[in-house]
């Protein structure tokens, strides 16, 4: 129907860690509540989507799932730049996995846009016989970056669901926080007309992204790794709501 929107806010998030940690698992878990024992390694990159309410606000979560080996972090890292909220993902019964937990932050801090939303995940915490991390270590590394934490099963779904919306609150409250901070939208666009406030200073990062568009005919627009507009697949709704680097949305 012609100016109804199905969506409110689209929300890129990024899980990374190590290889085997489970990150796969739990975007499985999160996206199509399953779960399958076979590991199989992510190639590159790749992403589910799952919409969700927020205090009455539909909000579209595209969810970058990253292969986390050596050979491909010239590619991942590429990712970094426009998401939104990252979840740092390691694996309790792998002491490894959780000692570059800290490099991974390193990477954050390098490659992602400025005050991205960060959150730290201890996957597989049902498999206590073999816990190699205490959750008190986990919730210290936390605290020393200055993050939240949670431990998850993607297997026993424990804390999945909570891991990603607590995430997308936090997100969904600093974009509106930041909108109601300034009602001019970026270059002429009116953000206050469509998201509750508006702005053009977005704090999300370097690039100032708040900026929303009209989506023509059927065409839902997101955003790709580097922040082009890309028709991912087909809707009956006219308008949506999309969150963008405007150097993109307006050239």
């Amino acid at each position: 129907m012609a100016g109804s929107r199905n969506y409110d806010f689209l929300i890129k998030l990024l899980l990374i860690g190590d290889s085997g940690v489970g990150k796969s698992c739990c975007l499985l878990r999160f996206s199509e509540d399953s779960f399958t024992p076979s590991f199989i390694t992510t190639i590159g990159i790749d992403f589910k989507i799952r919409t969700i309410e927020l205090d009455g606000k539909r909000v579209k979560l595209q969810i970058w799932d990253t292969a986390g080996q050596e050979r491909f972090r010239t590619i991942t890292t590429a990712y970094y730049r426009g998401a939104m909220g990252i979840l740092l993902v390691y694996d309790v019964t792998d002491e490894r996995s959780f000692n570059n937990i800290r490099t991974w932050f390193s990477n954050v801090e390098q490659h992602a846009t400025e005050g991205v939303n960060k959150i730290l995940i201890g996957n597989k915490c049902d498999w206590e016989e073999k816990r190699q991390v205490s959750t008190e270590r986990g919730q210290q590394l936390a605290d020393e970056l200055g993050i939240p934490f949670l431990e998850v099963s993607a297997k026993s779904n424990i804390n999945v669901e909570k891991a990603f919306y607590s995430l997308a609150a936090d997100i969904k409250k600093r974009i509106i926080d930041t909108a109601k901070s300034d009602q001019a939208g970026p270059q002429g666009v009116n953000v206050s007309s469509q998201i509750e406030g508006g702005g053009k200073k977005s704090g999300l990062g370097r690039p100032k992204t708040l900026a929303v568009s009209d989506v023509g005919d059927r065409s839902e627009a997101v955003t790709d790794s580097f922040g082009n507009l890309s028709d991912l697949s087909k809707s009956q709704t006219t308008q949506a709501t999309v969150l963008v680097q405007p150097v993109n949305l307006l050239s």
